[in-house]
């Protein structure tokens, strides 16, 4: 695990982007294409301000796939990740990528789940872009996540203060209203990415942070199993790195 602390949320995406890119570059040129996972929120607003400026990146070759969506929210609700990442990187890339593979949200959970699974089953994953929730959540895996699955798409239920998190950051406009089910990407098929790229800026994700990075890899801080990975790279900014030792 490598951890660059930055002053700014600004150069923390510069960083998390340059990373990524770099990562990218290398995969394309020893493999002529490349699979990225890309992550969604606030976390990663500026990191993907950054990529998509990024020089000599044949995204005609890069296809992508993404990490989560909330289940039972079609495309056209403003809290849709498949919705954030068309807005927030796709329809700003200088080029349409090889193509991109949304999570219908508003699909079958189960047959939706077995679609994005059979996608991905056998794919190598050159670069994963990730965030940390409040709770230590990765992905949509809440505490306490399951680190035995094997599927590589679950159903997972979405507690309380993850709901609380996605109102805090402005995407609903009551806790009502924050869906208590998502399809997310399991731990083990995160880990499963050659590199991974974590994007963690803000002081209130300062606890999580330091429960993932320096307290036991446990199902109860979901983030921790990030320090099992051989190359995942996490990028923060003074707020949220504060408590760091």
């Amino acid at each position: 695990m490598k951890i660059w602390i930055s002053k700014t949320k600004q150069d923390l995406g510069r960083r998390a982007a340059s990373q990524g890119a770099f990562l990218l570059r290398e995969a394309l040129a020893a493999n002529g294409n490349a699979t990225i996972v890309v992550a969604t929120g606030a976390s990663q607003f500026e990191m993907y301000e950054a990529l998509v400026a990024e020089p000599d990146i044949d995204w005609a070759k890069v296809e992508v796939l993404h990490l989560d969506e909330y289940v039972g929210l079609p495309a056209t609700h403003p809290a849709s990740f498949r919705r954030y990442l068309a807005e927030r990187f796709i329809s700003r890339l200088p080029v349409p990528p090889l193509a991109f593979h949304p999570i219908q949200g508003d699909a079958d959970p189960a047959a939706e789940c077995a679609r994005l699974s059979g996608l991905i089953a056998d794919r190598r994953i050159d670069v994963l872009f990730c965030g940390i929730g409040e709770n230590g959540h990765l992905a949509f895996n809440d505490p306490p996540a399951d680190f035995e699955t094997e599927a590589p798409y679950h159903v997972v239920e979405l507690d309380e203060a993850c709901r609380r998190q996605q109102l805090g950051e402005g995407w609903f406009p009551k806790l009502s209203a924050v869906p208590k089910q998502a399809i997310s990407m399991s731990i083990r098929q995160i880990l499963s990415a050659d590199a991974i790229v974590c994007s963690v800026p803000d002081a209130r994700k300062a606890d999580a942070v330091a429960a993932a990075m320096e307290g036991p890899v446990s199902p109860d801080v979901p983030a921790s199993a990030l320090q099992e990975h051989p190359n995942c790279t996490l990028f923060l900014d003074a707020e949220s790195g504060r408590l760091l030792k």
